[in-house]
Formats: structure tokens, sequence, C-alpha cells
């Protein structure tokens, strides 16, 4: 069963690598990095697509499906669980939606592997000189894919217990942030005006309080509090309506339960929602506040109207959500929204350090000249 896993890991790879391939850059590493970027912003999107269909134990069991490598191997057993419990969380929909997801992963998985092995052998080749391959990020990533899943199987084994599944869901967007920082070290960059630097400090706190919002999103998502909140700008047409904070926000129970064990109650549900919902209005004022600073740094103009207007597709998608009672399709743009909006802070946070890049480069240049000559 492993060895077919693998396999077909290494078959989304290869469509990845022969992209990589036939591509006319010059410089395949870069491509590579921004090629698996894509595949991880897919993977989000089809993470968000296997939790919001409820297809997180459409194969209960991890890597496999009740124990194959595929559900088709697994058809009998799935039919079973299915037959047994119609409206359960196995059927053979779900199950290749489950399946996807982890396949789609371990492709992306092998892309990481294959950039930390370029990083290395160019670090290596060009005796420890040439800075685009330094190997210490490709590697850390590496690392950091493992623990994404360990985190994607203990999903799996705990039964969709919420905190896990809002782990996997940060860990996904910490991929993304940093697959972005790689792919924007290997690229060339317009000039960027020196006042750029006033934005470096709110640029990494936007950062943070969107990865925040994140949170409380999958908080909202994992614990299946979207439609606790159907109105706006109210809240069961109140401002301040009945909640449960304490009940909402523990972070150690099982899906639907109290620590206790018991039911979780509705003002728990709707304490998460409201809470998610709140804090968006904090996000989005700071973030386009910073957007139209940035508006006015020569070399930052194009990053900064892409997320002026991801704000407004995120703020759409997220009414929307509401007022047309949960579609899918909405719900999985609303996490892609989210993901976008990653990319392109990581991007605004690289590119605010460019001009001190810029100045240390030559620095740099000449001790590894004083070293290797």
């Amino acid at each position: 069963m492993l060895f077919q896993l693998a396999i077909k890991g290494l078959l989304v790879a290869l469509l990845a690598f022969t992209i990589v391939w036939v591509s006319g850059d010059r410089n395949k590493y870069r491509k590579l990095l921004w090629v698996t970027l894509f595949l991880t912003f897919d993977l989000i999107m089809f993470g968000a697509f296997t939790r919001l269909t409820d297809s997180g134990l459409g194969c209960p069991d991890w890597p496999g499906c009740y124990g194959h490598a595929n559900p088709l191997q697994a058809h009998a057993s799935i039919s079973a669980a299915e037959a047994a419990q119609p409206t359960g969380p196995v059927t053979v929909v779900k199950a290749w939606i489950e399946m996807t997801h982890r396949y789609l992963a371990m492709g992306v998985g092998v892309l990481i592997i294959a950039a930390m092995v370029v990083a290395w052998r160019g670090w290596i080749k060009s005796r420890r000189s040439d800075m685009r391959f330094s190997p210490w990020f490709p590697t850390m990533l590496f690392v950091f894919v493992c623990i994404q899943g360990a985190f994607g199987a203990w999903t799996v084994t705990l039964k969709l217990q919420p905190v896990i599944v809002t782990i996997h869901l940060l860990l996904g967007m910490g991929l993304l942030a940093m697959l972005t920082w790689m792919a924007a070290r290997q690229s060339e960059h317009a000039p960027i005006d020196a006042s750029v630097a006033n934005l470096r400090i709110p640029a990494a706190f936007a950062l943070l309080l969107l990865l925040f919002q994140i949170a409380l999103g999958g908080w909202v998502s994992t614990n299946y509090a979207t439609l606790a909140c159907m109105d706006f700008p109210l809240c069961q047409g109140q401002a301040w309506p009945n909640m449960d904070f304490a009940n909402g926000f523990t972070l150690w129970r099982h899906l639907g339960k109290t620590a206790d064990g018991d039911y979780l109650p509705f003002p728990a549900l709707t304490a998460i929602h409201w809470t998610h919902r709140s804090f968006a209005f904090v996000v989005f004022a700071f973030v386009g506040w910073l957007a139209f600073r940035a508006l006015e740094v020569g070399g930052l103009q194009k990053t900064a109207r892409w997320l002026l207007a991801m704000l407004g597709i995120q703020l759409a998608t997220g009414l929307l959500t509401i007022y047309l009672n949960w579609p899918l399709a909405l719900a999985v743009a609303h996490n892609g929204g989210a993901a976008l909006l990653v990319l392109l802070l990581v991007m605004l946070n690289y590119k605010a350090r460019i001009p001190a890049q810029t100045a240390a480069k030559p620095a740099a240049t000449r001790l590894s000249t004083a070293q290797f000559n």
C-alpha cells in the first residue's frame, strides 16, 4: 500500500516536473518553486473543499483507505460503512475526495524534497558561494511539511478534533507563506523606494493579524459554526447575542462536544462565529490602511492594488456566504481568498526588505570573495 501511495505522489509531482522542464525559464529552480507554490495553493483550496463537504473522514484511517491505496480497492469496506450509516461520514464520493486531497499533498511533499535537493546540490557545487541556493530555508521547509503531514494524520485519527484541524489549516497557510518567500527570493523585482522601510513593522503586524483571523475562520469551519449568525451586521437580530465564550473557545475537546463531553450548546457556536466576524473588521481596516500606504511607495503599487482588490473580494464572499445560506462554492472561494491575502502580504513583507538586502549585498559579496579566492 505504501509503495502504491508513493507512486501516486510521484505521478502528481511528475506533472509539475514536466511543466518546469518544458518551461522557457532558464532558472529551473525558480520555476520549480513557483510551480510548487501554485500546487500548494491548490492543495489549500482542495483541503477547504474536503473540510466543507464533510469528507475529512471519508477514509477513516491513514495514510490509505481501509488499508488500501485507493477507494476503488476499498470499495467493499466503504459500501458497508455507507450502508450501516447512510448519512455518516463515509461514502464513496467522500472517500475519493479525501484520497485525492492526500495524493495532492504527497505530490507537494515530493516537490519540496526536490527543491531541497536542488538547493543543496547548487550550494555544494558553488562551494557555498551562491546565495541563491542557500539550503537552510528549503531544509526548514522540508521539516515544516513533515510536521504538516503529521497533523494531517492526526486530523483523521483524532476524528476531526477542532484544534487539530485548525492547526492543520494554519500550517498549510504557513507552508504557502514560506514558499512565497522562497519564490520571491529567486525572482527579480522592480526598484523599491527607500521609504518602504516605514512599512516593515506594519506589514509584519498585518500578516500576524491575518493569520489570527484565519485561525478564527478555521475555528468557525471546524466547529460548523458558519450558520450560527444568518443576518448582518447584527447576529440573530442583536448586536450582542447570547454567547458562550467559555465552551466555544475551549481548545482541547472533541468535535461538537464540550470539554466535559456534553453537546456543544448553540450559544458557543454563536460566540465562535461572532468573534470571527467582529475581528474581520479589525483586519480589514488595518490591512486596507497598509495597502493605501503601500500605494504611495514606488515599486509597491501593483502589490498594493492586488491587496485592495482581494480585501474587497474577501469581504464580498464572506457576506454572500451569510446571505446566500452558505453555498459551497463561495465558502471554498472564501478560503482561497484568505490564502491569496497571505501570499500578497508575504510578498509585501519581502519587498519591504529589498532595499536593506540590496544595500547589504555588496558587503556579502566582498566577504564571499575573500573567503573563496
